[in-house]
């Protein structure tokens, strides 16, 4: 620990008050993430989906922790830092993890608006929703471009409690456009009534399947593709103890991407190699949209956030 002449650390272990824990859904749960010293009130509790694109799965402590090299810059362990005025970062032993500071809701076609669509306003740093007045016309009038209605929830009486009023958002759009990632929602779904994070393992696509050798001719677009036989989930070197026929997202050849719509959150038990079972939360596909509202292939934080999935009370 390094102590400059005035007291105050510069380097090493923080006060107990200024270290933040982050939970994984892996094996190794215990990831505590020291904030530098003065910054603490920066957001310190970052949401957990950018986590799961830059640091593994399971992690040891970080203490000193390496540093971070980030846009040409060079940063410490637990520094926290905007990399544009749209995306705020922290420094993770060698690890960068980033959280949109703009709105990253989504804004299906709709009858009053059919075709929404993002645009950068002059001055602003956010880009905003707005609606377009052009109409396609068809035979039978104008049309909705990929019209979807999303499902939506009003309060459920079984969810209301005294002095609480439950509240809970919708999950994240998955952490990885294929193979296994992480998926997180706020919920205040507790006995304390208190705002908590929760994870679930989600899985929109195996990397390995080619799907767009499946895409009949004369088509576009594979929604959800079939998968021929039962599969089994893997997860940092642990295999699920059920096989699943699950559903998945397919894909198109015309620019559209195809993301979950609307899904289920079932458990799902792990066996290891050590023996060790655990069981973790993971997302199950009902259905999947094939859509334009997809992130910009240079952003690499907006994909993250960009899709919302619908329709999931569980």
């Amino acid at each position: 620990m390094c102590v400059r002449r005035d007291g105050v650390q510069e380097r090493g272990d923080l006060p107990e008050q200024l270290q933040v824990p982050v939970h994984l859904p892996g094996r190794g749960s215990g990831v505590r993430a020291s904030l530098q010293h003065g910054r603490a009130a920066a957001q310190p509790r970052l949401p957990f989906p950018t986590w799961s694109a830059y640091v593994p799965l399971s992690l040891p402590a970080a203490r000193d922790g390496a540093p971070c090299v980030f846009g040409g810059m060079v940063y410490r362990s637990g520094e926290t830092f905007q990399s544009s005025c749209k995306y705020q970062c922290t420094c993770l032993d060698g690890a960068v993890g980033c959280v949109p500071l703009c709105s990253m809701d989504v804004r299906l076609p709709s009858p009053d608006c059919p075709f929404p669509r993002r645009v950068k306003l002059p001055g602003k740093c956010c880009e905003e929703w707005v609606c377009d007045e052009h109409r396609e016309q068809t035979a039978v009038g104008p049309a909705l471009a990929a019209y979807r209605p999303e499902d939506t929830y009003g309060p459920d009486q079984a969810m209301m409690r005294a002095n609480c009023l439950v509240q809970t958002t919708e999950w994240s759009a998955c952490s990885k456009t294929c193979g296994m990632g992480i998926s997180t929602r706020v919920t205040n779904d507790n006995a304390f009534c208190r705002l908590e994070k929760q994870s679930r393992l989600c899985m929109v696509r195996p990397c390995e399947a080619d799907l767009e050798e499946n895409i009949k001719k004369g088509k576009k677009c594979i929604r959800t593709p079939k998968i021929s036989k039962p599969i089994k989930f893997e997860l940092s070197g642990c295999t699920s103890v059920k096989t699943y026929r699950a559903k998945f997202c397919g894909v198109c050849t015309d620019g559209r991407c195809c993301t979950p719509h609307r899904t289920a959150t079932l458990p799902v038990e792990f066996k290891c190699p050590d023996g060790e079972v655990m069981k973790r939360r993971m997302m199950f596909i009902k259905t999947c949209a094939c859509h334009y509202n997809c992130p910009g292939d240079n952003d690499i934080f907006e994909s993250l956030y960009y899709r919302k999935m619908y329709g999931d009370m569980a």
